[in-house]
């Protein structure tokens, strides 16, 4: 009978144990399962966003095209650069005649290729309008920090006008409502020059940069993002 019992003690514990093994593999399983459809569901989100980003850019290269206004714009990430030479006078933060007459017309078609997108118009989280410098501006006259920081004011004050204008221009009174609520204005300084054949290109380096930042993005898709933009600034 002793034997009996101990035969039967071990049958429970091996049930036991068996049933604790498959408890453990079905859980691996879920766990694989919701890894899987995470990935996939954030590669799928990434994939619309570009989709949405490039028929965006492409709508706003067609509307610039009629009115023959020239801006460069990235088709993949729908990063809009504007030379300075379009908008200031040399060295100036305050818009020229010839800048204000080119947001006037850009505005509307800028908004438009924005908020007519209904993925776009609800997935907006910012709209960054970002100066640029090169770094010859001030060079000789003060010492590299002193440069650097005389070039992040005249890069900041830039997109303020840029963003000040563009929200106090007459145009679609919705789209203007929600500018108002994204429109973020950042200074660079010349830390972001436009690099062609191993060097500095001046000209390039010294614009105006509107880009898109959508909601519910996760750190690394932002800094992913960042280093993509870092990527084809250098090209």
């Amino acid at each position: 009978m002793r034997i009996k019992r101990k035969t039967e003690d071990g049958n429970e514990n091996n049930i036991f144990w068996i049933t604790m093994t498959d408890l453990m593999t079905a859980l691996v399983l879920v766990f694989i399962v919701l890894f899987f459809y995470t990935y996939l569901t954030s590669y799928y989100e990434q994939i619309q966003e570009k989709m949405e980003q490039a028929k965006a850019a492409s709508a706003l290269e067609e509307a610039l095209e009629d009115m023959k206004i020239d801006a460069s714009i990235d088709s993949k990430s729908g990063i809009v650069n504007i030379s300075d030479l379009e908008l200031f006078d040399l060295n100036s933060y305050e818009l020229s005649e010839k800048g204000k007459e080119y947001l006037s017309k850009f505005t509307p078609a800028y908004l438009d290729s924005l908020f007519k997108n209904k993925f776009l118009a609800e997935h907006i989280d910012k709209i960054i309008i970002m100066g640029h410098t090169d770094s010859q501006m001030y060079k000789g006259e003060y010492s590299e920090d002193e440069q650097y920081m005389k070039n992040m004011d005249l890069s900041l004050k830039r997109a303020y006008s840029v963003a000040n204008y563009m929200i106090n221009t007459p145009y679609n009174k919705d789209n203007g409502n929600r500018l108002r609520k994204v429109v973020i204005c950042e200074g660079a300084s010349y830390s972001r020059p436009i690099i062609i054949n191993g060097k500095e290109n001046y000209d390039k380096s010294r614009r105006v940069e509107l880009k898109i930042m959508l909601k519910d993005k996760s750190p690394a898709e932002v800094a992913m993002s960042a280093d993509m933009n870092k990527t084809e600034e250098t090209k």
